[in-house]
């Protein structure tokens, strides 16, 4: 296994990017109705999963449309919402967990800028994406980040790579 991602539907969220310093407030990123993408890579990923995980993560077919039907993100089309989340390969060792098998920070961090600007070209490149005003926002990978989020759900799905 190389990357372990976690879906979860949204009507809104809010994503703190960077926390208030000083007289700087803390600056968010948010959508509205969507998909949120956590995602986490481990030792042994490389450049070469990014398309497929693309390709797998906005056409399976898991949202919701307005009659009930399951269609892919493309097809809605929805708002996406993207965060690294380096607790998803987390492991229980007695009582603690441990985060041994997650990729190295500076090639993670390379990894999820390719994945996020991968995803932004794939929406980029659908015309029902396009017309929709689609939007694609992200979290900064290696910072702790504070979310907020309105659900019908929960709608969570789990896909390993």
């Amino acid at each position: 296994m190389a990357a372990r991602v976690m879906l979860q539907q949204c009507l809104s969220a809010r994503l703190q990017v960077k926390p208030a310093e000083g007289d700087r407030a803390a600056e968010y990123v948010q959508i509205q109705r969507g998909t949120l993408i956590y995602v986490c890579f481990f030792k042994g990923a490389t450049v070469d999963l990014i398309p497929k995980m693309i390709k797998t993560l906005l056409n399976v077919k898991l949202c919701e449309d307005n009659t009930g039907n399951h269609v892919s993100v493309l097809d809605v089309p929805a708002n996406i919402l993207i965060i690294p989340q380096a607790t998803l390969g987390g492991k229980i060792k007695g009582r603690a967990m441990q985060y041994h098998d997650n990729i190295g920070k500076e090639d993670g961090k390379e990894l999820y800028a390719l994945f996020v600007a991968q995803c932004e070209k794939e929406l980029a490149l659908n015309s029902k994406c396009a017309e929709a005003q689609v939007v694609v926002k992200h979290g900064t990978y290696g910072n702790r980040q504070v979310l907020q989020m309105d659900t019908n759900g929960p709608y969570t799905h789990l896909i390993e790579f």
